[in-house]
C-alpha cells in the first residue's frame, strides 16, 4: 500500500486536503472554513518526514511528499508593541505575577513555558553578582500540560517533575509538568538588568511573606511565578491577566509572545545587529527568524537616512532655490514658426494630425 503512494497521489492529497473543512479542536470554533495552508503545511511535513524513514528503510525508493505543490503561505507579521508602549503597559500593570512575567518576557527574550518553569535556583541575584554587573538567570527547564500517555512516552530524561493534582476530575488524562526544552539551545544563560534583578529580589520577599502566612498550606515547588499558595501558574492565567491589562489600559491587542518579540527587536538595535549575541539570549536553533527582524530595522534605519541627508544636505539656504534643469530644445527648432506654418496651411495640420494619431496608436499597440 505505502509503495502504491507516488508524487501524483501526494499532490491530489494536498488538493483534497485544501477542500476538507476545518474542525472544532477543543471546544476552538475553527478561524477558516477549509483547513489553511499553515495546517495543510505541517500535514505535509509530517509525511515527508514519514516517508523520509521509509526511504531510509528501504521500504520504498523514493519520498513522494518531497517536491508536492503546497498552497502559498501568507506570512502576516505579527503585531508588537514598541519600548514607549511596553513602558507604559508596565506602569499600569497592577498584577505582580504578570508583572514579573512581562519583564522577564521583554528583558530576557523568555517563552511563556520558560518563565512559568524558572525556578529561584536558577535565579543568581545576590548583591556579589549584582556588584559585579553579573546576575543571570539559567534556562533549562519549561512548564507544560501534557498528555498522561506522552510522560509516559518522553520517560524520565525529558520529564524533571510531575506536580501533583488538586483535586481528581473524572475523565482527565493530563498532567502538568517541569520538562526539558525542545531544542538544546533553548538550554542558555541570560543575563539580566539590574533593575530586574532587584524586581526579582521584592517578588522573592513577597513570596517569602506568603510561604509564613500559609504555612504547610504552601506548596513551595521553588518557582519564581507561582500561584498564591505556590502552585504552578498556567498559561491561561497570565494570558486572562494580560488581557484585563490591555482592556483597562486601552492598549493595542498583541498576545503576551510578542513581548519576546519586540525583546528581540529591541536587542538587534541596541547591539547594531549582533545576531550571535541575540540568538544566546532568545534561544533560536536557527538565526533566521533574527535576520528577517534585522532586515526590517534596517529598512527603517534606512528611512532615517534619508531625513539625516535631507537635514544635512537639502536644508542648505544655498541650496533651497534648487530645481531639475529644463531639458534643452532640438537644435535648430523654431516653435513659433512652426505654429504660424501650422495656420497658414491647413493641409500641414493634417498631416502633422496624422502623424500623430499615427504614433498614439503605435504607443497603445506596444503597450498591449
Amino acid at each position: 500500500m505505502v509503495q502504491s503512494i507516488d508524487c501524483l497521489a501526494a499532490d491530489r492529497l494536498i488538493t483534497r486536503l485544501q477542500k476538507t473543512k476545518s474542525v472544532t479542536v477543543n471546544n476552538r470554533a475553527p478561524k477558516t472554513e477549509f483547513l489553511s495552508p499553515n495546517n495543510i503545511e505541517r500535514v505535509n511535513k509530517l509525511l515527508r518526514s514519514a516517508f523520509k524513514q521509509a526511504v531510509r528503510w528501504g521500504i520504498v525508493e523514493r519520498n513522494p511528499f518531497e517536491d508536492t505543490t503546497l498552497p502559498k503561505v501568507k506570512k502576516v507579521p505579527r503585531a508588537i508593541w514598541d519600548v514607549q508602549t511596553i513602558s507604559d503597559a508596565l506602569d499600569a500593570c497592577r498584577d505582580p505575577k504578570l508583572y514579573v512575567a512581562m519583564n522577564l518576557a521583554f528583558a530576557c527574550s523568555m517563552r511563556m513555558g520558560e518563565i512559568l518553569g524558572l525556578t529561584w535556583e536558577n535565579t543568581h541575584i545576590s548583591d556579589e553578582n549584582i556588584v559585579r554587573n553579573d546576575a543571570y538567570i539559567v534556562i533549562d527547564k519549561e512548564l507544560a500540560r501534557v498528555k498522561e500517555e506522552t510522560i509516559e512516552t518522553l520517560g524520565k530524561e525529558e520529564i524533571i517533575k510531575i506536580f501533583p493534582r488538586t483535586m481528581y476530575l473524572e475523565g482527565q488524562k493530563t498532567r502538568i509538568v517541569l520538562k526539558t526544552p525542545k531544542t538544546e539551545t533553548s538550554v542558555r544563560k541570560v543575563w539580566i538588568p539590574e533593575t530586574l534583578a532587584y524586581i526579582l529580589r521584592e517578588w522573592k520577599e513577597a513570596q517569602e511573606k506568603q510561604k509564613d502566612f500559609l504555612g504547610s498550606e504552601y506548596q513551595d515547588h521553588d518557582l519564581v511565578i507561582a500561584l498564591a499558595n505556590g502552585r504552578p501558574c498556567e498559561t491561561k492565567v497570565i494570558e486572562n491577566a494580560f488581557n484585563r491589562l490591555k482592556r483597562d489600559a486601552q492598549l493595542p491587542n498583541v498576545v503576551f509572545h510578542s513581548l519576546r518579540h519586540s525583546s528581540a527587536t529591541y536587542k538587534l538595535k541596541l547591539n547594531h545587529g549582533d545576531l550571535k549575541a541575540t540568538q544566546g539570549d532568545t534561544g533560536h536553533a536557527q538565526a533566521q527568524m533574527l535576520t528577517e527582524i534585522y532586515a526590517h530595522i534596517i529598512d527603517e534605519d534606512r528611512k532615517v537616512n534619508a531625513q539625516k541627508f535631507e537635514a544635512a544636505f537639502y536644508s542648505n539656504p544655498d541650496l533651497r532655490g534648487v530645481r531639475a534643469p529644463e531639458p534643452p530644445a532640438p537644435a535648430g527648432f523654431d516653435l513659433a514658426a512652426l505654429v504660424d506654418q501650422l495656420q497658414k496651411s491647413p493641409e500641414l495640420r493634417e498631416l502633422l494630425a496624422s502623424v500623430l494619431n499615427g504614433q498614439n496608436v503605435g504607443r497603445a499597440d506596444s503597450a498591449v
